[in-house]
């Protein structure tokens, strides 16, 4: 990183926001849990071609497979498992079930937390949902279960309550008497990231990072000057039609420095 900073005027960093969130509960470590990213990385390079080494294969074929996470990655996890070949498929999700409404809502129709224009808040059912699974919300898991071999035979969870506080905030509480155990010899943990990696490149270049765990930028602008940064890694885990807005706006911001830089 030294020679590149030495010969060139502006860096731009796009390297994600890889730093996966994980689970803090008894058991983590037990042989069959798996990050979602390591499932669906090793089922694109099958498509590719590429040989994945037997100790590292991670495949769903004859198993019950739990995904913890029900969101985008959540439900390409669901997808990838069945199309492996796994004997079930169930989905947690923490959070409260959203909403039922219409395909299209429309304004009327919507949530008053997320009226137009915002992302409607709302129960979505993607093409891998629809290849099979059974769907559970409002679930915390407390703890993963192993057998007399130490593998994985299951986990436990506990239904929650969720309600809003004198604050207005969306708290929840565990109901007493609710836990459930669920055999499983599969999961998959999918429940989002905490933003760009910390270590490597941004700790080479000290690099600030922002209360959610992004480069911290002003106008695309790190806390380094003549460094950058765009899409994930400055704004968290989002869709590409972001990635490549930002990697527009921050060529303009780019441009604009070295033109002060030369005037």
């Amino acid at each position: 990183m030294k020679e590149i900073r030495a010969g060139f005027d502006a860096v731009l960093i796009t390297t994600g926001a890889s730093e996966k969130r994980d689970v803090k509960i008894p058991g983590r470590h037990l042989k069959g849990i798996h990050f979602a990213e390591e499932i669906l990385t090793q089922s694109t390079h099958r498509v590719m071609g590429d040989a994945i080494p037997s100790h590292e294969t991670v495949y769903a074929a004859g198993r019950d497979v739990i995904v913890i996470g029900g969101g985008d990655t959540g439900s390409d996890c669901v997808g990838t498992s069945r199309r492996q070949g796994a004997k079930s498929v169930t989905q947690f999700e923490i959070m409260i079930q959203p909403p039922k409404l219409p395909s299209f809502p429309r304004a009327i129709d919507r949530p008053e937390e997320s009226a137009w224009p915002a992302w409607t808040h709302m129960l979505r059912t993607t093409s891998s949902h629809e290849e099979g699974a059974e769907r559970h919300w409002s679930l915390e898991t407390v703890a993963f279960e192993a057998d007399e071999s130490g593998n994985l035979k299951g986990l436990t969870t506990r239904e929650l309550a969720w309600f809003t506080d004198a604050d207005g905030k969306k708290v929840c509480e565990a109901v007493a008497g609710s836990e459930k155990f669920w055999p499983c010899q599969m999961i998959l943990i999918a429940v989002g990231f905490l933003g760009a990696e910390r270590q490597g490149l941004a700790a080479e270049l000290g690099l600030e990072f922002d209360a959610r765990g992004n480069i911290a930028s002003q106008n695309y602008a790190s806390s380094e000057r003549g460094v950058f940064a765009a899409g994930d890694a400055r704004r968290g885990q989002s869709l590409v039609v972001w990635a490549i807005a930002e990697g527009r706006e921050a060529a303009k911001a780019v441009n604009e420095f070295l033109k002060d830089k030369d005037a």
